[in-house]
């Protein structure tokens, strides 16, 4: 299903109970809607939330901004230009979501760049966050621990010449960044979730302009001191592309906010953990005013 937001097409598709408390999940850098893993989502609907997934823009099958040109990487590394457009528009898309749809508010959940588009949006929005949930993902503050050199090479490979060069490309980079986890890593669940995208979308440009908007984004903290939302921070001990200081920070700088630290999460969501995140964030939302 596709909607106007913010003056953009955004793809977007719901699941759980139509009535339940909405809840936004507000994907990763590059990523489309179809890289949730199904029990994730189940999990969120069971807990009784109507789930709201949607492909950010430049990614997917929402609006390819290419007007707006696309940043070499070397500009990306040392911002030597301006951004196309920064995290707080792709905050402002999801409220563009929200007005589409017509809610008022929702619980706003994002994984690594999905997590600082969700502060983004509570510090822009908040008085259409009903609670905010940070996964896996980073306050922006200086001097906190680098990604391992492995984490960032994956993520800043040139894409390969072919749709099959390119699946295995995400499936190494998805090993990668699971990290020195103890929970089994999924290799032909993984391909398969990755070649589902590269059919649907191949759009490298965008994966430019967003890499853009993440390294000219910032330092949210003291913009975080003022929520007053109940907010959570949920961050793995072995993540390597943002390592466990990120999660600590983001949840220092705001105020009364949970952090929940699982032992052996890297940078992604292994299905043992699935059932742990929604009763987190259920519990979290029952600390929200009634809205």
């Amino acid at each position: 299903m596709r909607v106007t937001a913010n003056g953009l097409d955004i793809e977007y598709e719901t699941t759980g109970p139509q009535h339940g408390p909405p809840l936004l999940l507000v994907n990763g850098f590059s990523v489309q809607l179809t890289r949730w893993p199904a029990g994730y989502l189940d999990a969120f609907a069971d807990a009784g939330f109507r789930v709201i997934i949607f492909d950010n823009r430049d990614v997917g099958l929402s609006s390819k901004l290419d007007a707006l040109g696309t940043p070499a990487v070397v500009d990306v590394a040392s911002r030597r230009v301006p951004a196309p457009y920064s995290l707080g528009d792709m905050a402002d898309d999801t409220a563009g979501l929200l007005d589409a749809l017509g809610i008022d508010s929702a619980h706003v959940v994002g994984t690594s760049m999905g997590g600082m588009i969700a502060q983004a949006f509570a510090i822009r929005h908040p008085e259409r966050t009903r609670t905010m949930t940070s996964v896996m993902s980073t306050s922006g503050a200086p001097n906190l621990a680098p990604p391992t050199p492995e984490a960032l090479a994956v993520l800043l490979q040139a894409p390969a010449d072919t749709v099959d060069g390119r699946v295995e490309q995400a499936v190494e980079a998805a090993r990668v960044l699971w990290g020195d986890s103890p929970f089994p890593f999924d290799e032909d669940e993984t391909r398969e979730a990755a070649a589902v995208s590269e059919k649907r979308c191949f759009h490298p440009d965008g994966v430019a302009r967003q890499m853009m908007a993440i390294a000219t984004a910032g330092d949210r903290t003291e913009a975080l001191g003022s929520l007053e939302m109940p907010c959570l921070v949920l961050h793995g001990d072995v993540d390597p592309i943002l390592p466990l200081g990120h999660g600590e920070a983001t949840a220092a700088a705001i105020p009364g906010a949970i952090l929940t630290v699982f032992e052996g999460m890297g940078h992604s969501l292994p299905r043992e953990l699935w059932a742990d995140h929604a009763e987190a964030v259920a519990d979290l939302a029952g600390l929200a005013r009634p809205s």
